[in-house]
């Protein structure tokens, strides 16, 4: 695999995904040894995320991989944590910002790929039977008034 196969690669897997929140920051140098050796980083700031061919002098984090090992962290086989601590990589740094990639490698394995479903056999349907028009209520005729209950009129009081 070449070098811009592999920045490729990552760009490609983390260009549709967003960090979970605002506040996710971190900036990951990414040094790859051996077949495709170059550097390059992943920055993710503002809600976004940006994988570019370049290094990351002030970086939060530093991993030191050759391409299986980083393929292995992409793909999500394994994390950056679990790798530095095997040697299969070697991380230094902030080891606190390799859970930012952690999780947005496990959201990335959580999608699945899209498949497209097989067309579905349509079949001619019978047109419906017409329904009669619904008949409109009959419109209410306004209620006669009733004539007002008398009241019984006051007595007058006794004069003495």
């Amino acid at each position: 695999m070449t070098y811009e196969e592999i920045v490729a690669k990552v760009k490609k897997h983390f260009q549709s995904y967003k960090p979970a929140g605002a506040d996710d920051r971190a900036a990951i140098q990414i040094d790859v040894t051996g077949e495709g050796e170059g550097a390059f980083y992943v920055e993710i700031a503002d809600g976004k995320i940006a994988v570019e061919p370049y290094e990351y002098y002030e970086h939060d984090i530093k991993i030191v991989a050759d391409a299986d090992a980083l393929m292995e962290i992409v793909d999500g086989k394994t994390d950056i944590i679990n790798a530095n601590l095997t040697g299969r990589i070697h991380a230094e740094g902030d080891l606190s910002k390799a859970e930012v990639i952690t999780g947005l490698v496990k959201k990335a394995a959580a999608k699945p790929a899209a498949k497209k479903a097989p067309a579905k056999k349509t079949t001619a349907k019978k047109p419906a039977a017409k329904k009669a028009p619904a008949k409109k209520p009959a419109a209410k005729k306004p209620a006669a008034k009733k004539p007002a209950a008398k009241k019984p009129a006051a007595k007058k009081p006794a004069s003495k």
